[in-house]
C-alpha cells in the first residue's frame, strides 16, 4: 500500500501567496453579493437575523481583506504569513458559514462558529508575531 503524496510548499514558494490571494479576492466577492442580498432579498427575516447576516458580511470583508495581505506578506514573513492565511480561511468559512446557517436557514451549529472566530483571532496573533520577529536575511 503506498501513501498518499501531499505537496509541500516552502516559504519561498509563490502558490501560497497566490492561494491566499485568490481566497481573499473570492471571500471579498462573496461578501459583496451576501451585502447584495441583505440589502435587497432580506426583508422578510427578524431584524436579529438580519444583523447576523450583516455582521457576518462583515468579518468576511474584514477576512478577505486579511487573506490578500497574507498573500502580499508571506515573501517577507514564510511560514507564519502562511499558518496565518490558513488560520483565516478556515475561521472565515467555520464562523461566516456558521452564522449566515444560523440566521438564513434557522441551522444551529453547536461549536462551529466559536471554533471560527478562535481561528480568526489566531490569525491575527500569527500576523503579528511574523511581523516582530527576526527576519532570515
Amino acid at each position: 500500500m503506498t501513501a498518499l503524496a501531499f505537496p509541500r510548499f516552502g516559504a519561498d514558494d509563490p502558490r501560497m501567496q497566490r492561494l491566499w490571494i485568490a481566497a481573499g479576492g473570492i471571500a471579498g466577492c462573496l461578501a459583496v453579493a451576501m451585502a447584495a442580498v441583505a440589502a435587497h432579498a432580506l426583508g422578510g427575516l427578524p431584524a436579529d437575523r438580519v444583523g447576523m447576516v450583516e455582521s457576518a458580511i462583515r468579518m468576511q470583508g474584514w477576512h478577505g481583506l486579511a487573506l490578500l495581505f497574507c498573500g502580499l506578506w508571506s515573501p517577507r514573513a514564510g511560514r507564519l504569513a502562511d499558518a496565518a492565511g490558513a488560520a483565516f480561511l478556515a475561521g472565515l468559512v467555520l464562523f461566516c458559514g456558521a452564522v449566515y446557517a444560523l440566521a438564513l436557514g434557522g441551522v444551529a451549529t453547536g461549536p462551529v462558529a466559536p471554533t471560527g472566530g478562535v481561528l480568526l483571532m489566531l490569525g491575527w496573533l500569527l500576523l503579528a508575531v511574523s511581523a516582530v520577529r527576526p527576519w532570515p536575511s
